[in-house]
């Protein structure tokens, strides 16, 4: 998906100014507390990517390429949300006005960037590396929460995958319509973005990665 970092018209880009005023709409502090004994949604998602010959990340290969797909928010699938943001703004803090496709209507949600994920550890006595970010919601998303996005290399197989961790719950919506509507298709909309996001990654990366460790079949994608 091709954001539309300096368009989305006047109206947009006053919205997106508008974020900067706003703060979190839960807090990011209390990781603990946003499990679904607490009735929170928490939600993850593998997807495999073309692979790559073991070692570090290769010129070119799926690990780069999903990280530029992932920078410009392309793997969201652009029929479901578009992102309009400031191109030149810092993007670990950066604030981002999701516009959302409901059902023929359109929504716009204001999120901001908490954080970025670059290193490399031993996850099972295995070599990963990781390269990430995740985006919190503000003050007036439908949503309340946290979707974490994270490209990782297995540095002794090769092997590359995308994941999506999330957790979530419905905000305070006073629009007893709009309240309605979301909490009946709210649900299958957020399953519906993760799984195309999942699978538009996976079809980009393999069609612009230069590098391969093996031919095979296309990668699976989540359920």
């Amino acid at each position: 998906m091709a954001a539309d970092r300096p368009r989305g018209g006047r109206r947009a880009r006053r919205a997106l100014e508008a974020l900067a005023g706003k703060g979190f709409n839960f807090d990011p502090g209390q990781g603990d507390h946003y499990t679904t004994g607490n009735g929170w949604k928490v939600d993850d998602y593998l997807q495999p990517l073309p692979p790559e010959p073991p070692g570090p990340p290769a010129p070119g290969g799926s690990f780069e390429v999903a990280q530029r797909l992932m920078r410009d928010y392309e793997f969201a699938d652009p029929a479901i949300v578009r992102a309009v943001y400031a191109e030149d703004s810092p993007f670990e803090t950066r604030d981002m006005l999701l516009e959302g496709r409901f059902y023929g209507l359109r929504f716009r949600f204001g999120v901001r960037v908490g954080g970025l994920v670059d290193d490399e550890l031993a996850t099972d006595g295995r070599p990963v590396r990781r390269w990430g970010w995740n985006y919190r919601t503000l003050q007036g998303h439908l949503e309340a929460g946290q979707m974490d996005y994270e490209v990782r290399k297995w540095l002794d197989t090769g092997e590359v995958d995308f994941r999506i961790h999330a957790f979530s719950r419905p905000a305070h919506i006073p629009n007893p319509v709009i309240r309605l509507g979301f909490r009946v298709f709210g649900r299958r909309v957020q399953r519906r973005f993760a799984r195309h996001a999942c699978r538009r990654m996976a079809r980009l990366t393999a069609a612009r990665a230069a590098v391969r460790a093996v031919a095979g079949d296309p990668p699976a994608t989540s359920p």
